[in-house]
């Protein structure tokens, strides 16, 4: 065999592992948990769901209005009337500092934090100020991305098994699939912030025309400084992605010196 082909398939499995560790894995633990809380079926919820959550979400943000004895702890969570968000990693993170909120409490604005399968954060915070400028909830945002999200990443990590079991060079075009993730997930973000800020409502307390959100850096929504930067979801994302084309570039470079082209 080829040592480029033993190379893709360590850089595929490399990008494999991550992807299953940081989004797959979680999300499928954790699927229709949300569900249930918001159906009161708490006592339907698995250990493995709980054990899941409380593991994914050690370090990560909690409202500041959740007792410091509920973090980390799914079951506290619910007990408390908590806001809960997923279990995977959140990928992109984006925090409106308002002028009546105190700094203390929120130093970096209110934080919400973009996920495969959903949001975390300050959510209800945050759709309190989309209301005000006359924005639709959080929820409406990426509706069929979160629906789908599981079975995609499913789907994909299969077609990524192929890839390392078989050298079959039809399956190196699957692998653009993964390398692409990065870009696919900011185009996919930003086409969320362009229907936000062009679906205006009059519900809010003053009009505001539509407007493009910023998608990385800092902007402004009315009176409200944003700030839209990405998170520890997304430099996995980039870890995948480089991998990914890793083991593209060797598996073609060992099936075109192993002869093995159409």
């Amino acid at each position: 065999m080829h040592p480029s082909f033993l190379k893709s398939k360590i850089f595929a499995l490399l990008a494999l592992v991550i992807m299953s560790v940081s989004f797959t894995f979680p999300m499928i633990a954790f699927h229709g948990t949300l569900n249930k809380i918001h159906e009161d079926k708490s006592d339907e919820i698995s250990s493995l769901a709980i054990n899941t959550w409380n593991l994914y979400n050690q370090g990560k943000y909690k409202s500041t209005t959740t007792p410091k004895e509920a973090h980390n702890d799914l079951e506290k969570m619910i007990k408390t009337s908590s806001e809960i968000g997923v279990a995977s990693l959140p990928i992109w993170s984006c925090s409106l500092e308002a002028p009546n909120y105190p700094k203390v409490a929120f130093p970096e604005g209110i934080p919400v934090f973009f996920h495969f399968d959903g949001f975390s954060g300050e959510v209800h915070e945050m759709n309190t100020i989309n209301h005000y400028v006359g924005m639709d909830p959080m929820w409406r945002g990426g509706q069929l991305e979160r629906e789908i999200g599981i079975y995609a990443l499913l789907g994909l990590s299969l077609f990524m098994i192929y890839f390392i079991l078989f050298n079959k060079k039809i399956l190196t075009y699957i692998m653009i699939i993964p390398a692409s993730l990065p870009l696919l997930f900011i185009a996919d973000y930003s086409y969320w912030l362009y229907w936000f800020g062009h679906n205006l409502h009059d519900w809010g307390a003053f009009k505001i025309k539509p407007f493009m959100p910023t998608v990385f850096g800092d902007g402004k929504i009315a009176q409200f400084t944003t700030h839209s930067y990405p998170t520890i979801g997304f430099y996995m994302l980039l870890a995948i992605g480089i991998l990914s084309l890793l083991a593209i570039l060797a598996r073609s470079k060992a099936i075109k010196e192993s002869g093995l082209e159409d």
